[in-house]
């Protein structure tokens, strides 16, 4: 009976195993295939999730519609002091970058030739007035020899031939007299004339100015017979003009007088304000352009002139400059992005898109004021601190449409 006690607690657990594990193997199978069923459901049908947006919030600031241009710095007047007697240059009395006043002797030609031109246009003169003086005295015994005979023949004293030849001889004399006096003259000018040719050599400074460049150095020998050679480059440079390019675009909405500020390369922080001067008629390619066509693949600017006062001397001939000429501006005022403005069928009905307290976005009228296309006014219809709804998401996770099940083949 001991031995047998053991064998039938033994029979009895190996009768009950296959059960148990049997059981086992159901709940797993019904695990796996409940896993199977909830990531079919997740993967092919989706939750549809509330949309997640892409919000801005409506703040106070400034606001500014400008039109962009880039302009080139030119000194407010630039004459080209050229020499107009020919002739080896003794001395240059300037150098770069010296300031003179009007006047100023800048540099001095070998005036030798000019000299000696002087001296034989003024001996000219001398010898034309010295044969004056003896065609006068000409002139005056011609005119008693005149009355004598004149006297004579109304007394039958003498006869009519010496009368003529005293007539003839008289109106010879007066001739040569005017005929001197046109020679003075002529002399006269001559001489002025070798007067200035002589003040030539020495040149002076137009106007008050900068020397900007030196063209000639000293020793150098000029000729002025056919042109006019430049011996230095002088520029005021107290107030600088700004050229800026304005595209065709964008002239037809700029106009004299209006607000433009503009910045360098060099201080790119620091703003230069002043007003538009004016804007020329027609583009720089007008003095060169022979063609009655126009060509409309080549880009069109209109030069707009700016002036700004230059007192420290900072804006350089040339620097390069970005213009922006101020079309509307508002400050302290409510602002959005641009993108978030929808607008209707009306050009000036506009709406925008405002998120709720619950999270959802609700359709909201607008009024909008200056418009820079990056952000926008709002006159009426938002507050400080709405947020306005710039793009719509679909929430993590989600899926914008449920995908198609595969066929699955047996």
């Amino acid at each position: 009976m001991q031995k047998s006690a053991p064998t039938m607690s033994k029979m009895f657990t190996a009768s009950k195993m296959p059960h148990s594990l049997k059981n086992w193997r159901y709940a797993i199978a019904s695990l796996a295939l409940l896993g199977l069923a909830v990531g079919v459901k997740l993967y092919f049908f989706p939750t549809n999730n509330a949309p997640a947006y892409v919000t801005a919030t409506a703040v106070l600031g400034d606001l500014e519609q400008s039109v962009l241009a880039t302009g080139t710095l030119q000194a407010f007047k630039q004459v080209s002091v050229g020499a107009q007697a020919s002739g080896q240059i003794k001395t240059l009395n300037v150098a770069l970058g010296d300031s003179v006043k009007k006047g100023q002797l800048i540099a001095e030609i070998d005036a030798m030739k000019q000299q000696n031109d002087l001296r034989n246009t003024e001996a000219a003169l001398l010898s034309a007035e010295a044969l004056l003086g003896s065609r006068q005295a000409s002139l005056k015994q011609a005119e008693l020899s005149f009355r004598r005979e004149k006297e004579l023949l109304a007394a039958d004293a003498s006869s009519r031939q010496t009368y003529e030849q005293a007539e003839a001889t008289l109106g010879t004399s007066r001739a040569d007299v005017k005929t001197s006096e046109a020679q003075i003259a002529q002399a006269r000018i001559a001489a002025d004339t070798a007067q200035v040719n002589l003040s030539y050599t020495r040149i002076l400074a137009p106007m008050d100015g900068v020397v900007v460049a030196l063209v000639a150095l000293q020793g150098q020998t000029v000729n002025a017979n056919q042109n006019a050679p430049i011996i230095i480059k002088l520029a005021m440079l107290e107030t600088i003009t700004v050229k800026a390019q304005i595209s065709e675009a964008d002239v037809v909405r700029v106009k004299t007088g209006q607000k433009v500020y503009f910045t360098i390369l060099g201080a790119p922080e620091k703003r230069y304000y002043t007003t538009l001067r004016s804007v020329e008629p027609a583009p720089d390619t007008i003095v060169t352009d022979t063609a009655t066509t126009v060509n409309t693949a080549t880009a069109i600017y209109y030069n707009g002139l700016l002036d700004v006062p230059n007192p420290d001397g900072l804006l350089r001939i040339s620097m390069t400059a970005q213009v922006y000429i101020v079309l509307n501006e508002a400050k302290g005022v409510i602002i959005i992005p641009s993108a978030a403005i929808e607008q209707s069928g009306r050009r000036s009905a506009a709406s925008v898109r405002v998120v709720s307290a619950a999270g959802k976005a609700e359709k909201r009228d607008v009024k909008v004021g200056v418009n820079n296309n990056v952000n926008a006014e709002i006159l009426e219809g938002l507050a400080v601190g709405d947020k306005v709804v710039l793009s719509e998401a679909a929430a993590p996770g989600s899926q914008a449409a449920p995908r198609q099940a595969p066929r699955m083949r047996f």
